[in-house]
């Protein structure tokens, strides 16, 4: 199975904060990869140097540069355009031609069942709706790896299912798919492994059933029962 990413002791610094210390992690093409940890943990800030947003200070980070990627962030940013725009303007700026950004575009909206608010503004859209036009952004890209920060968070239930399982249909056709979640039955229900961050460091990483059954790490533990801040 192809590698994706290859990092080994990477560590990354905000000023006098250490957010990723000595992390040595491998993420082959096809895995569906959940990033669990409480806030300030290292998962957004390891899910961004994957992503080349952010640079290490230390370490060595391997990917495959043939892996087109995409990222979704917990709050989509939305232009004060219309959702079609919105979605085509990505083809665009990649190169494609404005005519077929816009059919390609309507094609990704009607993946995620969107395309009766094309024409609308995104920025009037429920944030459940504006997830999914994320979403659509993303797949219109084609990208084998898609990358999620908390794409489920401040979602009504309605929403969550939504986004839920289009992320498991992009998953079934082969995407890499690595997203943090403090939902655990999320968790469960979209991951085949689980990385476990405490503090910057990769506490845990063990198949999804192995996390929730245990053994454990003791502080991986005390997080599963609610006992960690």
């Amino acid at each position: 199975m192809t590698q994706v990413f290859n990092l080994h002791g990477i560590g990354v610094r905000f000023g006098r904060v250490q957010a990723l210390s000595d992390c040595s992690l491998r993420i082959r093409a096809g895995e569906r990869l959940a990033l669990v940890g409480s806030n300030g943990s290292g998962k957004s800030t390891l899910l961004r140097t994957l992503n080349g947003l952010v640079r290490p200070v230390a370490g060595s980070l391997q990917h495959d540069v043939q892996a087109r990627q995409a990222m979704l962030f917990q709050r989509p940013y939305m232009l004060r355009a219309s959702v079609l725009h919105n979605v085509a303007l990505g083809l665009w700026l990649g190169g494609v031609p404005w005519r077929e950004a816009r059919r390609q575009a309507m094609a990704a909206l009607e993946r995620v069942g969107l395309e009766h608010v094309a024409t609308r503004n995104a920025k009037a859209l429920s944030g459940g709706q504006q997830q999914r036009v994320a979403l659509a952004r993303a797949w219109a890209l084609k990208p084998q790896v898609l990358l999620l920060d908390e794409p489920t968070a401040s979602l009504d239930p309605s929403a969550k299912r939504e986004v839920e399982r289009l992320m498991a249909e992009f998953a079934d056709a082969g995407m890499t798919l690595v997203f943090s979640s403090h939902n655990l039955g999320q968790v469960k229900r979209l991951a085949h492994r689980v990385i476990y961050l405490e503090q910057g460091r990769l506490v845990a990483d063990l198949p999804v059933a192995d996390f929730f059954n245990g053994p454990i790490p003791a502080a991986a533990e005390a997080f599963l029962k609610g006992e960690l801040a």
